[in-house]
């Protein structure tokens, strides 16, 4: 009987276990995760789990019967601590050696952090656990220095007004989530982040983060200027965790490398989620995506591709256009593909009015888009930049072509 071993409780982790078992998978499966949490919602850590409007068991995926009830072994608060591939086993580190036939490194990956000497005044946000020592912080100190003004910064910044405290936010780009966002939209959200009383400062360059001496936190950036709060966040960004990997001899160039099937460099190590490069099947080179839904498709991807490479057969690729959103003061933005801040772009819509559908251009193909409050063009938006990238930008910028209806419509 087979043995597939699965690296993570993540979304990419429990979505492959799944998968293998909708998809008529027989053998043992056993999912593995130094977390000592159930799977959960990780998009409700900046939103609804620090707000406090969801409790942690609401956020929880599934219920304490689920795995056992497909045959599937999980276990939390394990760490996979070495990975044999010529022998097929990883070693755990209560001393256990488990055999694979296949093994899947849904790993995910860890805040990144920057040299500072705030104490236990600065947190990070990127588990389930990290969610009430922040939250207290912001309750006892009602004050926060953001640091970072991405998707997580931007989102916590937004979840600390709400609950009524001082937010200083600093972020190093010229605008608020400028990794995503096309300078129209950033310079928005920068104004409904002032609109909403953040005080946020862009085009920083932080030289130092420390304690003020009285319990808090005090930044100070190059040009002499000095911001400070009781708690500080870092929202800069995540690193891939790729030490197992790397441990073992895979391949391994910002995250695990693998290729259309998801597998790695050695033969039956597979890898899916934040932690894998993979080829990028829409625009060609290779890309890493760090959002939840990219997370749940690669998953079930690497599931199939794993089941084939037990049959000796060749895995099918999927083409996938990844998307993200972000909740920030009842403003659901959303985003699909690779747009980035230099992108051409076509509006539908109004910017100011907050409510558009951006579409973003690059080297005269269709690469990206972004909405808000127009979910339905998000779902068009991904089925033309996947099949009909060419499309005439006349076409997408005329709000009377349903954008629904031209992705049915134009051959792709």
């Amino acid at each position: 009987m087979s043995s597939i071993v699965i690296v993570g409780t993540g979304i990419a982790g429990i979505t492959a276990a799944e998968t293998l078992r909708a998809e008529g998978f027989s053998g043992t499966v056993t999912v593995i995760g130094d977390d000592p949490a159930h799977p959960y919602r990780r998009p409700a850590l900046s939103k609804d789990l620090l707000l406090g409007v969801m409790p942690e068991e609401k956020a929880r995926l599934r219920g304490a019967d689920y795995w056992s009830e497909r045959g599937i072994e999980f276990r939390t608060s394990v760490a996979v601590i070495s990975i044999e591939v010529a022998a097929r086993t990883v070693r755990l580190d209560t001393g256990e050696e488990l055999p694979y036939d296949a093994l899947l490194l849904a790993t995910g990956g860890r805040a990144r952090s920057i040299e500072h000497s705030g104490g236990d005044a600065v947190y990070a946000l990127r588990s389930m656990h990290d969610v009430a020592p922040l939250r207290g912080a912001i309750e006892r100190t009602n004050s926060i220095l953001v640091i970072g003004a991405g998707l997580i910064g931007s989102e916590v910044a937004a979840t600390a007004r709400t609950l009524g405290a001082e937010v200083t936010m600093l972020e190093a780009a010229p605008a608020p989530l400028h990794r995503v966002l096309p300078p129209q939209i950033g310079a928005l959200y920068e104004q409904i982040h002032r609109e909403q009383g953040v005080a946020l400062h862009t085009s920083v360059q932080l030289t130092g983060l420390e304690s003020d001496g009285a319990g808090g936190v005090r930044a100070t950036a190059a040009d002499g200027r000095t911001w400070s709060a009781g708690a500080a966040l870092l929202a800069v960004g995540m690193v891939p965790n790729t030490l197992l990997a790397e441990r073992a001899g895979l391949a391994v160039s910002d995250g695990i490398v693998v290729d259309e099937g998801h597998a790695t460099s050695e033969p039956g190590v597979y890898a899916a989620g934040d932690v894998a490069n993979c080829p990028n099947l829409v625009l060609g080179g290779r890309h890493r995506t760090e959002h939840w839904n990219s997370a749940q498709a690669q998953g079930a991807a690497a599931a199939r591709a794993m089941l084939a490479g037990l049959a000796g057969a060749e895995a099918e690729p999927a083409r996938e256009v990844p998307w993200c959103w972000s909740s920030q003061y009842g403003l659901n933005l959303q985003v699909a593909g690779w747009p980035q801040a230099d992108d051409e772009i076509v509006l539908r819509g109004d910017i100011a009015e907050r409510d558009f559908t951006v579409l973003t251009r690059r080297g005269g193909r269709l690469v990206g888009a972004v909405t808000l409050g127009r979910p339905k063009d998000l779902r068009a938006a991904r089925v033309l930049i996947a099949g009909c990238p060419t499309i005439d930008p006349a076409l997408l910028a005329d709000e009377g072509e349903d954008l629904t209806a031209l992705s049915q419509r134009v051959p792709v």
